[in-house]
């Protein structure tokens, strides 16, 4: 995901996913998220009970798994991963 995880965009990227996503347990990498407000942060902890794990390779990104208590991995675990990037709203 990159640029801003808020209102109406993450409840569109969940929608997306409840319509699309088949199995639990997949990579989500946050790196490029800039800001995420309450409903972005719901999100997240929904896509955490789905079983995702999460990248953060940024300090922003960081403090935010940490503080949804999301688990996180290392950028090696992207290597060799097909993506599908979700872009939001611009930073």
């Amino acid at each position: 995901m990159e640029g801003r995880l808020v209102g109406a965009w993450a409840v569109q990227v969940k929608s997306l996913l409840s319509r699309h996503f088949v199995s639990c347990g997949f990579l989500v990498d946050v790196s490029e998220v800039t800001y995420v407000d309450p409903i972005g942060e719901q999100l997240l902890t929904w896509l955490r009970d789905l079983h995702a794990k999460f990248v953060a390779e940024t300090c922003y990104a960081r403090d935010v798994c940490e503080k949804l208590q999301l688990d996180l991995q290392g950028k090696e675990t992207l290597t060799g991963l097909s993506r599908q990037r979700i872009k939001l709203l611009p930073s």
